[in-house]
């Protein structure tokens, strides 16, 4: 996947986690996109931040129960990583007009419930900005969806979040 291939992480944890992505999709090359691979799935998310790059926007997952960046799973339709995660930021969002960051800030593994023996998301995670005065819409994917401050995320919520958000906030200073 050219986006991984040519990423730069920003520290050596994120270059072990981006070779193990790449290795994934070097053993799953026609599956491992796609949410059927039970080995695992490359899947697409955004820290969506205000105009005034203060409030991060957070969905209350209706599955998970804890407050996440928006993003979730690749369709057939998507060209790129970046418009997966745009196309799910403006979904979850209901906000057009998103600015999305060329490149990823960060990738994260984690366990999900895909399948019923269990599977890992493979995430790539980005930044977008909200237009000035952006309204948000919940979508059906959550239960609540609302602005919090940067350095007041809520519980629950994890720690690939905060890391995340803190990732957003440092390159947009």
């Amino acid at each position: 996947m050219r986006v991984l291939s040519s990423w730069e992480p920003p520290d050596p944890a994120q270059e072990q986690t981006r070779a193990e992505f790449l290795r994934h999709l070097e053993e799953h090359p026609a599956e491992g996109m796609w949410r059927e691979c039970a080995a695992g799935h490359i899947t697409a998310s955004t820290a969506v931040l205000d105009a005034s790059r203060a409030r991060v926007l957070l969905t209350l997952h209706a599955k998970v129960k804890a407050w996440l960046q928006l993003g979730g799973h690749c369709e057939p339709g998507d060209v790129t990583l970046a418009g997966a995660a745009l196309r799910e930021a403006t979904e979850e969002s209901g906000i057009r007009g998103l600015r999305l960051l060329p490149d990823p800030v960060q990738l994260d593994r984690h366990a999900v419930r895909c399948h019923p023996q269990g599977t890992w998301h493979l995430d790539v995670q980005y930044v977008a900005i909200a237009p000035e005065n952006a309204r948000h819409t919940v979508s059906d994917e959550s239960d609540d969806l609302r602005w919090f401050p940067v350095d007041g995320l809520p519980e629950p919520t994890d720690d690939a979040l905060r890391r995340l958000v803190a990732r957003a906030v440092a390159l947009l200073a």
